[in-house]
């Protein structure tokens, strides 16, 4: 029988399932020094950069809106092509999220379109790299600087890309990462955010942790509210054995990305399915992700997929059309480039372990349920 091939699957060494035991031997499991040298790690990679480890990113961006002072009555401008999450963490700290529709090319947030977006309540801009490609960097801070904005970049799925030769996270003011499992790097949970230098990495640690503040007496205080967002001992072994492997594991999903591409131009050209944009500079290829010709059934087609013992995902729907959502005051129709992507986007096999016969595999699959 022919083996079932995931959309994603994380790769990780006998070295880090040992350095795993051995921090489960310390007995020193939750936050601890392997979290501390996990961070040292990440700042080195982001240019020196002060870096905090949380539990996930998610909780990188709810601190990072915090610390930038957005709260009740103000507005973050972001996109509707994204995990939930990003919006989620706006209406979290009592803010509104306001959606601006996606450029068709890149499926990130359409810059030329932003600036009307902005209003006297506007506090942030929350942009996503969709699939691991970058927004345009130049372009979004000239935006930001003129409008004296903060950015708070969810580069969830750009842990690994670059802009202008730089790694995302090596510039630029808050950066959120994530470590999820389906990351291309994994703590198997978390993030890390990267702070800006009118930042207090100290208030940062306290958001993260209850709002303590100890003292060398044994005493302690609570002087902000904060949560329960801690990185384990446990998860930062399985980030420092992943990091050195980053530069192997992009590489890797280039070379795949680029036989997916030279496959399915031809069935490109005669359905219709559209094949995402082809970046080998920046993009770090955290998914692939070609549009379904207009007018498949989806649901069928990721069913015929399966039958063929190959996994597809969906990522994503438009948000705005979520029920919680709509009960703001969203409705179809508002961002239609969005909602054609979410429509039609599906997610294709693609991690490091895979060979070339894999994707061989999933293009032959494709081409015949397209017909």
């Amino acid at each position: 029988m022919t083996a079932f091939l995931p959309f994603t699957r994380p790769s990780i060494d006998e070295a880090t399932i040992a350095a795993v035991a051995d921090v489960l031997r310390s007995g020193w499991i939750t936050s601890g020094p392997k979290v501390q040298a996990f961070e040292a790690a990440l700042s080195a990679y982001c240019g020196g950069r002060p870096v905090r480890a949380f539990n996930s990113g998610t909780a990188t961006l709810e601190v990072a809106l915090r610390l930038a002072g957005v709260g009740p009555g103000d507005e973050v401008i972001t996109t509707p092509m994204t995990w939930v999450a990003t919006a989620n963490v706006i209406l979290e700290v009592g803010a509104m999220p306001v959606f601006v529709d996606i450029d068709p090319a890149t499926r990130n947030i359409d810059l030329a379109k932003l600036e009307a977006a902005v209003t006297p309540k506007t506090k942030a801009i929350m942009p996503v790299d969709l699939a691991g490609l970058p927004v345009d960097r130049d372009r979004l801070y000239a935006i930001a600087n003129a409008r004296k904005l903060r950015v708070v970049e969810d580069a969830a799925q750009s842990f690994g890309a670059s802009w202008n030769g730089k790694p995302i996270g090596s510039t630029g003011d808050f950066v959120s990462f994530s470590f999820h499992a389906n990351k291309n790097l994994t703590t198997s949970e978390g993030g890390a955010l990267v702070l800006p230098a009118d930042m207090d990495p100290a208030l940062c640690e306290r958001l993260r942790l209850q709002g303590v503040k100890r003292f060398p007496d044994g005493g302690m205080d609570v002087d902000v509210l904060g949560g329960k967002w801690n990185l384990t001992d446990i998860a930062a072994a399985i980030g420092l054995g992943q990091l050195p492997h980053l530069a192997e594991f992009t590489e890797r999903r280039r070379a795949l990305a680029r036989r997916y591409l030279e496959l399915l131009a031809p069935v490109a050209a005669l359905t219709g399915l559209e094949l995402p944009p082809a970046d080998f500079t920046n993009s770090n290829w955290h998914m692939f992700q070609p549009l379904l010709p207009p007018g498949t059934d989806r649901a069928a087609f990721i069913a015929a997929m399966k039958e063929r013992h190959i996994g597809v995902g969906v990522h994503y729907p438009a948000l705005h059309l979520f029920s919680l959502y709509r009960r703001l005051g969203f409705k179809e129709g508002d961002f239609p480039a969005a909602e054609d992507v979410g429509r039609r986007t599906v997610t294709l096999p693609l991690f490091p372990a895979m060979a070339d016969g894999d994707v061989e595999r999933v293009c032959a699959s494709l081409g015949e349920i397209l017909g």
